[in-house]
């Protein structure tokens, strides 16, 4: 039986591009002088970091239920509805809604704890919003910035100063740990101080989460025709724990089990690093992951499983380390 005319295009079209570079990778040589503190700080205080308020802490966090914000205008990118809106202080959130809510503030959190910079984003249950046709509002993202920091432009996971650096390839891993399979240069933000005395001089943040906790199988094919649907699942606890993490490893070069558009950034990564990061995410304490899936709202039963399978992938790395004698 001969396949039909369309079926034998998309496979064709698998063939020729399945191998081909993201859309937004460029050939870039890494600064030598890079400062690594704007990517990654050592989480010397991680015993003691609240993963269920994050780092902006109880002093920023919206009523989680019962407050009144101002409309400023509808969300316009990414594919989750939300609005822009602003607090009786003055103050401005970003408001997410959607599959994208949950996995984006863990997923944010665990970051955190690991020393790769975030903004201070909560769960509302509820809130009140006035103007642009008042009404309640359920099961909410908000996100702002910590006052001393302003986002100004984005940066590309193909061309940044760190390419080679253990920490980018440590993020990198930490990507694979939670299955976050949007790895778009949007999704990324350069961060500046507000005050000239800040160091370091700025934050490199990954910073839009929300296609984590779920599956990864980014097809290239898929997103070149435009199916964004088959790149992966978001938010997702029966696909999470069926995607393995380590495929196989051949001498320091490890295969993951992932497939995608990103695979070039994924060949960079060796078995120091993600020893490396594996070890940065075993430092998190039991209260401190049950905290981390807290602050996403998930159900108790649904938390257990998902930190089940990331403790899993954090041993099969840490299993990756030279015995000592």
């Amino acid at each position: 039986m001969s396949l039909p005319k369309q079926l034998r295009s998309m496979m064709l079209l698998v063939a020729l591009i399945a191998c081909a570079p993201a859309p937004d990778a460029q050939s870039h040589k890494p600064t030598p002088e890079a400062d690594v503190t704007e990517l990654w700080q050592d989480p010397v205080d991680l015993a003691s970091r609240d993963l269920f308020l994050g780092p902006g802490g109880a002093a920023l966090a919206p009523p989680p239920t019962g407050g009144k914000f101002q409309f400023v205008a509808f969300k316009t990118s990414g594919t989750n509805p939300g609005y822009e809106v602003k607090d009786s202080s003055g103050r401005f959130w970003s408001v997410k809604l959607g599959i994208e809510v949950q996995p984006e503030i863990t997923a944010s959190r665990i970051m955190w704890a690991m020393g790769f910079p975030q903004p201070p984003q909560y769960y509302v249950y509820q809130f009140y919003l006035a103007g642009g046709g008042e009404s309640v509002i359920r099961n909410a993202r908000f996100r702002t910035d910590l006052p001393q920091w302003k986002s100004v432009r984005d940066w590309s996971w193909y061309d940044n100063p760190f390419l080679d650096a253990k920490e980018f390839h440590g993020l990198l891993v930490a990507q694979l740990i939670i299955n976050n399979w949007d790895l778009k240069t949007i999704n990324n933000k350069l961060y500046e101080p507000t005050d000239a005395t800040i160091l370091p001089r700025r934050h490199y943040v990954v910073r839009d989460l929300g296609a984590s906790l779920g599956w990864a199988k980014q097809y290239a094919v898929l997103t070149m025709l435009g199916t964004a649907g088959g790149q992966g699942s978001k938010n997702d606890i029966a696909g999470f724990e069926e995607q393995g993490f380590i495929k196989k490893v051949d001498g320091n070069k490890v295969t993951f089990d992932y497939r995608g558009m990103n695979q070039k950034l994924f060949d960079r990564v060796t078995v120091p690093d993600v020893v490396w990061a594996c070890a940065l995410l075993n430092k998190i304490s039991d209260d401190q992951w049950q905290a981390a899936f807290r602050a996403g709202a998930y159900p108790q039963p649904e938390a257990d499983r998902y930190i089940k399978k990331i403790k899993q992938k954090i041993a099969q790395g840490l299993s990756l380390a030279p015995a000592t004698r």
